[in-house]
């Protein structure tokens, strides 16, 4: 193998300036129109969005289906058990039937409310009552779908109903539309997340202003980005849980972005540049590394469009928006900022120096330098170790049940998750989640389909076949023994459909469909499960090209691909062990069906940022120096500890969300804060150097053919060692 070339630059030459450097130059020569325009666009789109208001609406069809060929057939006759409804449960140790003076009323009162179509009184069907008479319930068929109806009018359901209860009568208000009724808690975990990011700013670079820096950057863009989803929530299916996601990915990934490109600019001032030379140069490299970084996440995210779910479409394309948005304000606004704060920061970086130097203090880096001295004294043991830490993390994701939270998921203060408890405690495990057996048949067939499955094993009850309005469909209601998100049901399902319903099929001639929302939330999970192998393979072969692109290099992209996997694969492992066997206090349930894809998408991008910021800074001491070891330490001295201060704010900002009532953004924030740590500690900082230190100049080794065939994309200021 050929020797690499070292030529560099002649030091008294200026070095070239490529399109992120005039950027910077544009923004700083222009810094008060950079710096107005941004608070001027954002106002314009809150003011938009809150004037158009929000369109978010569930989007859970999955065409080929049973659940969806079960819906679509209950829509197309009619039936009347195709609408949302909301639960009143009534408890009394003493009988329900005592209470019948007050709830009666009350009940007519609801009848009269906005968005109600109709109220079954427990007292008119004596299924609705448990066997000992002390709890029943009253069924309110809503006028629209849960996400149609105005949640003021759901909470007036809620506030009516529980007026009639004393201190012997207890009612509570369950279903889908009271669970996203109740009265939301203040934003805790984005603040917590804010607070935990300026903190860490703050210690990092001993400044009050240095520090605001990049988290202004962030809040603006996160700002921009949930108006523009709300108002593209008119054009496209987005889901409702949507913004409290962007808020979490864009404030980590905005800070994370900023403080990449100030830690640069910061560098360069402590190697002598001026402030707008610092601007430049921090634009043109670590802007670089920002814009790939940001259009990985971005490939990542719309790669989940191909998973052909709707809702999980509108999450990718919102946060792939917001991701956009962030980078746009790390490589415009920020160097404005820059502009404006340059000389005060530029006094205060330099007066620290002399401070340190002062008290005697090692130079930035040298702890880096030496740890990556260490590792490379001993590559393999700190290769096994951390290997074998991940995949021992990694086990329990083998093990993992995907599928959706439901009021028995809720806090235990709801009155939706009391409701919950109580239809269990009083009908059994099964009742909170039925399944919808559809007869294409007469009622003679309906009935006996329904005879069958009572005798079913799993099956605790099945209702009497009702007819649709045309009498061309037959509806019977199955309760499974086991709870909605047992594997009991789990097997139930897929029994049903896969042993009862075909030899029914061909007694009755009648066509089984099983449906309900349990055996949707089943379809959709399993669904999911199958297609992100597919998703995981365009998205890891996508980015390992970009990587084969910008290094020109075999194993690069091959050892990133490998170790971003094990991270990944280790981070939903602890989810799994938290929140589906229940450790730390965690109520034990299935993962929520979307956390590995998200998780997935969003972890990839940002560990090809520290992977690109990392390995660039080696390959730049490789093309001056050609010294494959004393390129990794210096790598990690010059990165190692911005590296280390972003994952520490993502950690705050993703980990915060674990505060989060909210199942889904617990999992989700708890994902990313692991996957985080993992990568940016025990991967980049110990993993990476001993892998490289073992390839050594075999690290950078690409076949000829390639290499002649290869277009050269650089990340690299143009120039620069």
């Amino acid at each position: 193998m050929s020797s690499p070339r070292t030529l560099a630059p002649p030091p008294e030459e200026t070095p070239p300036v490529g399109r992120f450097g005039a950027l910077a130059g544009w923004a700083q020569r222009h810094r008060w129109t950079a710096v107005l325009l941004w608070p001027a666009v954002v106002a314009a789109i809150t003011l938009g969005s809150t004037a158009a208001g929000s369109a978010y609406r569930n989007d859970f069809s999955l065409p080929g289906t049973d659940s969806q060929a079960a819906t679509d057939l209950f829509e197309k006759h009619g039936s009347d058990q195709s609408g949302d409804s909301v639960v009143i449960v009534f408890e009394d140790p003493d009988g329900v039937a005592g209470a019948r003076a007050g709830i009666e009323p009350m009940l007519a009162d609801v009848r009269h409310l906005a968005g109600v179509a109709d109220v079954r009184s427990p007292f008119a069907d004596a299924s609705a009552v448990s066997e000992d008479g002390t709890i029943a319930y009253a069924t309110v068929t809503l006028d629209g779908k849960t996400e149609e109806v105005p949640k003021e009018d759901v909470a007036e359901i809620i506030d009516v109903a529980q007026s009639v209860a004393t201190g012997q009568l207890r009612v509570e208000v369950g279903g889908e539309a009271a669970r996203g009724a109740q009265e939301q808690e203040a934003p805790t975990a984005e603040l917590a997340g804010i607070g935990a990011a300026l903190v860490i700013l703050v210690l990092l670079f001993g400044s009050l202003l240095a520090a605001s820096l990049p988290l202004v950057t962030a809040l603006f863009a996160v700002g921009g980005a949930i108006g523009l989803t709300a108002l593209a929530s008119h054009l496209f299916t987005v889901a409702d849980f949507t913004p409290p996601i962007l808020m979490l990915v864009g404030l980590g990934v905005g800070v994370d972005y900023a403080l990449l490109i100030f830690y640069r600019y910061r560098h360069e001032l402590l190697a002598g540049a001026g402030p707008e030379e610092a601007g430049r140069t921090a634009l043109d490299s670590a802007g670089r590394t920002v814009f790939f970084a940001g259009c990985t996440v971005i490939v990542a995210l719309l790669g989940l469009v191909a998973l052909g779910l709707g809702s999980l479409q509108g999450i990718a394309l919102a946060v792939a928006v917001t991701v956009l948005v962030t980078m746009a304000a790390s490589l415009v606004l920020l160097p404005a900022l820059l502009a404006l704060c340059g000389a005060r920061i530029q006094r205060h970086v330099l007066k620290q120096r002399a401070g340190n130097a002062g008290k005697g203090r090692k130079a930035e880096g040298d702890r880096w330098r030496a740890m990556a001295r260490a590792v490379q004294c001993r590559p393999v043991p700190t290769l096994l170790v951390g290997a074998f830490a991940l995949l021992a993390l990694s086990a329990p994701a083998l093990g993992m049940r995907l599928g959706f939270a439901d009021s028995g998921n809720d806090p235990a203060g709801t009155t939706s998750r009391h409701a919950y408890d109580l239809l269990a405690e009083g009908f059994g495990p099964g009742f909170n989640g039925p399944l919808v057996v559809l007869v294409k048949g007469g009622r003679a067939a309906g009935e006996a389909v329904r005879g069958e499955l009572a005798v079913t094993e799993g099956v605790a009850q099945a209702s009497p076949a009702l007819p649709s309005e045309d009498g061309a469909l037959s509806t019977v209601f199955v309760y499974p023994a086991t709870s909605p998100q047992s594997e009991g049901t789990v097997d139930l399902v897929h029994r049903l459909r896969e042993d009862i319903a075909p030899p029914l099929e061909h007694a009755t001639g009648a066509e089984v469909l099983v449906g309900g929302a349990t055996a949707a939330s089943q379809d959709v999970s399993e669904t999911l499960a199958a297609r992100l192998p597919l998703f995981v393979a365009v998205v890891v072969g996508v980015s390992s090209l970009l990587l084969l692109l910008v290094f020109r290099s075999i194993w690069i992209p091959v050892k990133a691909a490998v170790l971003n996997l094990l991270s990944i694969s280790a981070a939903l492992g602890v989810v799994t062990l938290v929140f589906q066997h229940g450790w730390l206090g965690a109520e034990p349930g299935p993962v929520e069906a979307f956390i590995p894809a998200l998780i997935f998408a969003i972890v990839f991008g940002l560990s090809m940022d520290y992977e690109v910021f990392l390995v660039s800074r080696i390959h730049e001491e490789w093309t001056r120096t050609g010294d494959p070891s004393r390129s990794v330490r210096e790598g990690l001295a010059s990165t190692g500890k911005v590296i280390t201060a972003a994952a520490a704010i993502m950690m705050a900002v993703f980990g915060a969300f674990v505060l989060s009532p909210d199942r889904m953004l617990q999992q989700f924030g708890l994902g990313l804060a692991v996957a985080i740590l993992l990568d940016a500690l025990l991967i980049r900082c110990l993993i990476v150097p001993a892998t490289m230190q073992l390839l050594g100049e075999r690290a950078w080794w690409l076949p000829a053919l390639l290499a002649r065939r290869l277009p050269k994309v650089s990340i690299e200021r143009p120039g620069r060692g």
